[in-house]
């Protein structure tokens, strides 16, 4: 990334750029400018450079599809042709290109680029870049959009999380500076669509729901455009290639192919995510035509119902849709012509695909293909909803609590949600005083969150500890090795009851056994409007706009139940909180006591978090668990040890060794 730093490359570079036309500098140069004038603290420079990256960036972007659009349509391939014609449209095609791109950036090879410089601007970084020196210049609503920006793609990134806050406490900076300065069109209609939709407000949603789709078209275009340069499949490079002509045309032609056939999983997925949002293109018509039939448009609803199983054929809700707006409307009606046309188009890529995969002797792997899915739904649709059934009874009902002081006090239901259970008298008071006591001698500030005062906010203290560490403590005689033992016995029975209670087959496993309290700040309590810990799901990546949560890294995705098993109930704030996926919705709130233990599944499906500990301190033992024994907690496995070394008795009789971590 930093080749073109040295002396010698910035003079060849400046004889190129003086030799052509070009006035556009190439857009690593300007970011490899703007990151050593950071580096130097040269911050007016940063933002100069910086910005002037991403607008060059841009402008690369935009010359290549119009270019290569605009030659495609100027040398169409006729209906019939010979060898010779078909290479006569192919060799213009490539001139035209070479010639527009060149007219307007010079040289290509001079906007060439690294593979790193490339991932750095698909994640952003150049705006973690620029939110920095804008605040450092004073620019406090630039550096609010540029960290907003980044953010959007980068979501885990905590430290960003609390500058957005600490920017939304300043004056100067209001609500329209928080802008998505990257957000792609169609994705950013189709959200603020659901939005309204969600609303009640079915006239705005309908105009921008059918901008969404006129958005998307039109990215599908552009990203098909793209992958008309070089490309790569399977690890071949088709430039060493030494193979006859048409095997050569056919190798190429086959990485354009996949690549285009891409478009449909890059234009459904969210910046900073790996994973497309399901059945993204067909929403679009299943939500216009309840949108249309809301507000009394039945034609228009029965052509997105129509169009909507062009992508599902045969599903039985939409099936009756369809029915219903024909008896209504006392005639039938057409599917529409671009998603038809959009069908038939992915269809014939697909079977492309599959011939070009057998020429370069490698498997191809459909990706997002509608046809498999459609099919797959058939088959298995009486067979799911027979599951659903059984899953939905095992969720209203619940299993046996199996120790008798236990008391349901609320259940999924009460709560406003799916695999969600409220219990009291999990533990005595004198269990709760006991633990509290155990908490105050061993814990540590941070501890299992790498040492930082607290992960979440400024605004409080937080102290951890493990299960071995007070096993060891005990052992050192530094705690009751008692209390140390209930620690250990009372994580045990909340995972008992949770495994009892959702009637799981499976064992439950430890994931991470956690005893923690969380402190109020004295002097820092006045104004505050964040979270004790901000809402999130323990195995997902929550994305509030998409209304999506993303099972991929950095999320511990092999959580599979989590459960909070509180101490005390003496302080402020602090209250559990469920939201609907917006992050703002709130759909339940548990105020601690002694004892009490909120259980749920770790999912999507139960975003949580912590209000502001406002005054006092807030302990409890947080527990995660799975079901897959290959992410069983080490420490646990290691205590279970301990515990069975002093069940036998045997720890009096020879050395224990204990070789504690402070986090896994």
């Amino acid at each position: 990334r930093r080749a073109r730093a040295a002396c010698c490359d910035r003079l060849l570079l400046s004889a190129v750029l003086t030799s052509s036309a070009a006035f556009l500098e190439p857009y690593d140069l300007l970011y490899d400018n703007a990151v050593q004038a950071f580096y130097n603290g040269d911050y007016r420079n940063v933002v100069r450079f910086m910005e002037g990256a991403l607008s060059t960036h841009r402008e690369v972007r935009r010359t290549r599809v119009r270019c290569r659009l605009r030659c495609q349509d100027q040398h169409p391939f006729g209906k019939t042709f010979s060898d010779l014609r078909f290479f006569d449209v192919v060799l213009r095609r490539a001139a035209c290109m070479n010639r527009c791109i060149e007219e307007k950036l010079g040289a290509q090879s001079v906007h060439k680029v690294s593979e790193d410089v490339v991932q750095d601007f698909n994640r952003r970084i150049p705006y973690n870049y620029l939110q920095l020196a804008y605040q450092k210049l004073k620019q406090t609503d630039k550096a609010a959009a540029a960290a907003h920006t980044y953010f959007q793609a980068n979501p885990e990134h905590v430290e960003m999380g609390q500058d957005l806050e600490q920017y939304k406490d300043l004056q100067n900076v209001r609500e329209e500076h928080f802008v998505d300065r990257e957000a792609r069109p169609h994705q950013h209609s189709f959200t603020a669509a659901v939005r309204l939709y969600d609303k009640g407000d079915y006239d705005a949603a309908v105009s921008l729901f059918e901008d969404a789709l006129l958005e998307y078209y039109k990215a599908d275009v552009e990203c098909r455009a793209l992958c008309q340069g070089p490309q790569k499949f399977e690890g071949h490079d088709h430039l060493r290639y030494r193979y006859s002509l048409h095997e050569l045309i056919s190798d190429h032609f086959t990485q354009v192919l996949h690549c285009e056939h891409e478009c449909v999983r890059d234009l459904a997925t969210r910046p900073g995510r790996l994973s497309p949002m399901e059945n993204y293109l067909p929403l679009h018509y299943d939500y216009l035509q309840f949108a249309y039939f809301k507000v009394g448009r039945l034609e228009e609803a029965l052509q997105c119902a129509l169009t909507y199983l062009l992508f599902h054929e045969g599903e039985e809700f939409m099936t009756d849709n369809v029915d219903y707006y024909r008896e209504m409307l006392g005639h039938d009606g057409k599917p529409r012509e671009k998603a038809a046309w959009y069908l038939r188009r992915h269809k014939q890529e697909l079977e492309l695909l599959l011939i070009g995969s057998q020429t370069m002797g490698v498997e191809f792997t459909e990706g997002v293909s509608y046809q498999h899915e459609t099919l797959k739904q058939t088959l298995d649709y009486q067979l799911h909803n027979i599951l659903l059934l059984c899953t939905m009874l095992q969720y209203l009902l619940g299993g046996p609590l199996i120790y008798d002081s236990v008391k349901l006090v609320q259940d999924s239901v009460a709560l406003n949600g799916t695999q969600r259970v409220l219990l009291d008298q999990v533990i005595s008071e004198d269990e709760c005083a006991d633990l509290q006591q155990l908490a105050h001698a061993v814990t540590m500030a941070g501890d299992g969150y790498r040492g930082r005062m607290s992960p979440h906010t400024p605004n409080e203290k937080f102290e951890g500890a493990t299960v071995l560490k007070t096993l060891q403590y005990g052992y050192e005689g530094r705690v009751p090795m008692k209390s140390a033992r209930l620690f250990y016995d009372a994580s045990e029975r909340a995972r008992r009851i949770i495994e009892s209670y959702f009637m799981l087959n499976s064992t439950l496993h430890f994931s991470y056994t956690h005893l923690v309290c969380r402190t109020a700040i004295t002097g820092q309590q006045d104004h505050r409007n964040d979270l004790s810990h901000p809402i999130h799901a323990d195995n997902c990546l929550l994305d509030p706009e998409a209304n999506e949560c993303w099972k991929e890294p950095p999320a511990y995705t092999y959580r599979d139940y989590s459960a909070l098993l509180y101490l005390n109930g003496d302080f402020e704030g602090g209250e559990f909180i469920f939201t609907e996926m917006d992050a703002k919705t709130i759909t339940a709130s548990v105020k601690p006591k002694c004892g009490r233990l909120v259980g749920f599944s770790s999912g999507g499906e139960n975003p949580h978090g912590v209000k502001a500990v406002t005054s006092g301190q807030r302990c409890a033992v947080a527990l995660w668990f799975t079901l897959d024994p290959l992410f069983r907690e080490l420490e646990r496995l290691q205590a279970d040890e301990v515990i069975l070394a002093l069940d036998t008795q045997s720890v009096w009789n020879q050395g224990l060794n204990i070789n504690p971590k402070d986090e896994l």
